[in-house]
């Protein structure tokens, strides 16, 4: 199995997060390079149970996902708790994150954002997986 780009978002706090969308479609724009390298990108999305798949696809309604891209839910923050990825202020969910797993489960790449707009750049995932 190839590399893994996790892309941990922001779920639904309240409203669907504008700079979850850009980066999601920067990702999506840069698939046929994510492919080239073998990788598969799986995004995170999560939030409370009551009502997380709603929210979820009307954040994925109207984006056309490549074949190796796949929008998992994390209810209750199961996945983001794990991960100590949990964002616990007023109003916030979690703190967005990417990271680059290799195929042999090592991390190349980790960007723990501690604020809305810190994202990592696609430039440095690509970078990452050696493309």
């Amino acid at each position: 199995m190839g590399p893994v780009v996790l892309v941990v978002l922001r779920g639904y706090p309240g409203y669907q997060c504008p700079l979850c969308t850009r980066q999601v479609g920067e990702l999506i724009s840069k698939s046929a390079d994510f492919k080239k390298a073998g990788a598969r990108v799986l995004m995170v999305y999560p939030g409370p149970s009551e009502k997380l798949k709603e929210h979820a696809m009307e954040f994925v309604n109207g984006k056309e996902f490549p074949e190796n891209f796949s929008v998992l839910m994390d209810p209750d923050y199961k996945f983001t708790n794990s991960y100590n990825l949990r964002w616990k202020g007023a109003g916030e969910t979690a703190y967005p994150s990417t990271f680059v797993i290799d195929s042999k489960n090592m991390i190349q790449y980790a960007k723990v954002s501690m604020t809305h707009g810190d994202r990592a750049p696609v430039a440095d995932v690509l970078k990452a997986l050696g493309k």
